[in-house]
């Protein structure tokens, strides 16, 4: 009740508000859901290593001082093919487009530790951006901590950016003696190409700006200011059809590298959001944390665990019926929720020998409840196959 008024109310403007929407999109399982959770500061978002986890664009809200964040955590970019061999809904192949049509900034991440695809974007990312050249992107390359090579994430950013970002070609200038253990920061700077001249200290980014970008690997040494997306210096945007031969994009602004699952650099990312923001109503109330129901947050952390204990398809034809939603005397919450499966094979592995399967994901699934509502709670579970 208490979310849906939130919803319902006009916001609490303030004198000045700001506001920036974000779209995060990218491959399935980059980690779209954890970067959004981290940004967020509790976990809104569905996160699994099996890919499309998160069915439907759901909107987290930061509220920092007079700026509203919206984010909007999209479905992972598929196509036609491998929705119908998931047996995603239409709106999976429709959502992400939608985001992109309301969002003022485009975060694409790309999990640098998979080998297989770090060094292109996908077809259907490079599609999204040239549909929407006029939105600004950034590059986050996530999961850094995984790689163990470093000195790769200067070919990755390379060929994601084709050597040019925010208009200006990368250069490298090796700082290999830095500390290369920590996590996200690289052991070299990417820096602009510009004229000798305007190699200084201290750019028309500001004082801040340059703080907030310290983490991300990128040395704004270069008089490249402004918000442009470089369109003039860079070559001209793709059309769709001529995608086939193409790996990156050139007309990123920035690029963030990360590990959105430890929290590492998130923050720099969060200051850089914050910054850009443009003068502009709130849309939410200052207390809200997501546009998604109680009920929604609880089906996807549920539907979270069974995909992390089910194998392969199985948990992809898992029904969800809330059964029970009760709020005791002490302020806890009681959820019955059915687990409906297609087959008698399913329940068996739903269940577990001993029942130990369903324990554990109501035992894991009821903990992140409780993180995230700030309450007690007791989630009880069965499993029934489809009438």
């Amino acid at each position: 009740e208490e979310q849906k008024r939130l919803l319902e109310n006009r916001p609490d403007q303030p004198q000045n508000p700001k506001v920036l929407r974000i779209a995060i999109i990218g491959a399935p399982n980059a980690g779209k859901s954890t970067l959004s959770n981290q940004l967020l500061g509790r976990k809104v978002f569905p996160v699994s290593k099996k890919v499309h986890t998160t069915r439907c664009k759901a909107q987290g809200v930061i509220t920092h001082e007079d700026t509203q964040l919206i984010i909007l955590d999209t479905p992972g970019l598929t196509n036609p093919l491998k929705a119908k061999r998931h047996n995603l809904e239409e709106a999976m192949l429709t959502d992400p487009w939608d985001s992109m049509k309301h969002a003022d900034l485009v975060l694409v991440l790309v999990d640098v530790s998979d080998h297989w695809t770090r060094n292109s974007l996908s077809k259907e990312v490079l599609k999204c951006l040239s549909q929407f050249p006029h939105i600004p992107s950034v590059l986050v390359l996530n999961k850094v901590d995984i790689l163990k090579k470093k000195f790769l994430l200067l070919e990755i950013a390379t060929d994601l950016t084709e050597g040019i970002v925010n208009g200006k070609k990368l250069e490298v200038k090796s700082t290999l003696k830095r500390d290369s253990r920590s996590l996200a920061k690289p052991p070299f700077h990417i820096t602009q190409a510009s004229p000798p001249e305007s190699k200084v200290q201290g750019s028309s980014f500001g004082q801040e700006k340059n703080q907030a970008q310290e983490g991300s690997g990128l040395d704004r040494s270069s008089d490249a200011g402004g918000t442009g997306t470089g369109e003039a210096q860079g070559p001209k945007h793709h059309e769709p059809e001529n995608l086939k031969d193409v790996k990156g994009w050139p007309h990123f602004q920035e690029i963030f590298m990360l590990a959105a699952l430890h929290g590492e650099e998130v923050d720099t990312l969060k200051r850089y959001l914050l910054m850009q923001a443009k003068p502009g109503p709130w849309e939410f109330h200052s207390d809200v944390l997501t546009s998604q129901s109680p009920q929604e947050i609880c089906d996807n952390i549920i539907r979270e665990k069974v995909l992390e204990y089910l194998p392969l398809e199985v948990p992809y034809g898992v029904t969800q019926v809330t059964e029970v939603w009760e709020e005791g005397e002490c302020g806890e919450l009681l959820i019955v929720q059915s687990l409906l499966v297609p087959r008698e094979s399913h329940k068996r592995m739903l269940i577990g020998r001993g029942g130990k399967v369903i324990s554990r994901i109501a035992q894991e699934a009821g903990q992140d409840l409780m993180n995230t509502f700030l309450c007690e709670v007791c989630l009880k579970l069965k499993v029934e196959v489809k009438g």
